[in-house]
C-alpha cells in the first residue's frame, strides 16, 4: 500500500497514505498528533508516557484516541472504561431525588422536558434512572435531553409513530454515550450528526446485501456502522457478500465480516484495492471459484472503470 516515509534521527517511520488521508479529511489535529506518536513509540506506549511526550492534556489524548478508533486507525478496546448498567449502580431514594431537584436547577428543568418527549408523567423508577445518568454517570442535563430526544427519534424510525422508548433503553444508550466520551453538547451534536448520516447511507448497504428496505435490527446496524467507520463503500460490501454466498450459500454476517476485516487489515477498502492486492498476493485470494474468469467477472461487476 502506498505511503510516506518520515526520515529523521536514527529511525525512519513509514506512514500509510490512506491513514494520512483519513486524518487530513477529519481535520482532527490532536488525533493526527496521537497517531504520529503511536507510530513513533509503538502501540505498547503507556498513557503516562504519551502525556509526557505530547503537548496536550490527558483529556485531549483520550478524546483523540476515540477519534482514531472511529476512523478505523486504532482498534477499539475489548472492554470500555464505563461499565454497562448493572445491579451495582446506586439506588436513589425519594430524599436523594428531592435533594438533586433542590440543589441542581439543570436537573430540575430537565424533568418536564423529558416528560414532554416521552408523553407521560415520570414515575419514581424513571426519576431514579435520570438521577443516575445525571449524578452517577455525570452526564449534564442538556446532554441527557439530547439523549432522550435521540432515543425518541430512533424508536420512531424503528417501530413507527407513537412508540416511545423506555427509561431503561434510554439508560442503556446513556452508558453507551459515556463509553464514547460524549460529555457536552458539542460532542453529542457531532455524534448525532454522524448517526443521522449513517442512517441515510444504510439503505445502500442493505441493497448491497440483497436485503429488503426495512428497519434494521441492532446487530445489523452495528455491523454496517463498523464497515462505514472502516471506510468500506457499499460496492466492496457487495463484493464480500457475493463471496460469502458462494461459500456459505446464504448471507452469513460473521463470515462476511471476517472477509471485510481481513481486507481492512490489508488496507483494501475499494474493489480496486481488493483486486490489486489479491493480484500482488495470490495467497490471499480465495481457493474458489475454480475458474479465474469467474473471479474476474466478480471483480468487474464492482470496479468502476
Amino acid at each position: 500500500m502506498a505511503g510516506y516515509i518520515l526520515r529523521g534521527g536514527q529511525q525512519n517511520i513509514s506512514l500509510p497514505a490512506e491513514a494520512l488521508d483519513k486524518l487530513l479529511q477529519s481535520g482532527q489535529g490532536d488525533a493526527a498528533l496521537l497517531y504520529l506518536a503511536l507510530q513513533r513509540f509503538g502501540r505498547g506506549v503507556t498513557p503516562e508516557e504519551l502525556e509526557k511526550a505530547l503537548p496536550i492534556s490527558r483529556l485531549r489524548i483520550d478524546a483523540a484516541e476515540q477519534v482514531l478508533q472511529q476512523l478505523g486507525l486504532l482498534p477499539r478496546p475489548a472492554a470500555a472504561a464505563v461499565p454497562a448498567p448493572s445491579e451495582d449502580r446506586p439506588v436513589y431514594s425519594a430524599d436523594d431525588i428531592s435533594a438533586l431537584l433542590q440543589d441542581n436547577e439543570g436537573f430540575r428543568l430537565l424533568l418536564p422536558q423529558v416528560e414532554q418527549q416521552l408523553g407521560k408523567k415520570l414515575r419514581t423508577a424513571d426519576l431514579q434512572i435520570l438521577a443516575g445518568l445525571y449524578d452517577d454517570l455525570g452526564l449534564p442535563a442538556d446532554v441527557i435531553y439530547l439523549l432522550v430526544c435521540h432515543c425518541v427519534e430512533r424508536a420512531k424510525r424503528r417501530w413507527g409513530e407513537g412508540r416511545r422508548p423506555t427509561l431503561r433503553q434510554i439508560e442503556k444508550e446513556g452508558y453507551y454515550w459515556a463509553q464514547l466520551g460524549i460529555s457536552d453538547q458539542t460532542s453529542a451534536a457531532a455524534y448525532l450528526k454522524k448517526w443521522a448520516q449513517r442512517e441515510e447511507k444504510s439503505a445502500a448497504y442493505m441493497q448491497a446485501l440483497h436485503l429488503p428496505q426495512r428497519q434494521m435490527v441492532e446487530a445489523e446496524r452495528r455491523y454496517i456502522a463498523d464497515w462505514m467507520e472502516q471506510g468500506f463503500p457499499p460496492e466492496t460490501v457487495a463484493l464480500a457478500y457475493e463471496r460469502t454466498v458462494f461459500y456459505k450459500k446464504d448471507l452469513n454476517w460473521r463470515y462476511l465480516n471476517g472477509i471485510l476485516r481481513r481486507w481492512h487489515e490489508n488496507g483494501w477498502h475499494t474493489p480496486q484495492q481488493v483486486q490489486r492486492g489479491e493480484e500482488k498476493n495470490p495467497a490471499s485470494q480465495p481457493s474458489k471459484p475454480a475458474s479465474g474468469g469467474e473471479k474476474d467477472a466478480w471483480m468487474r461487476r464492482y470496479i468502476k472503470r
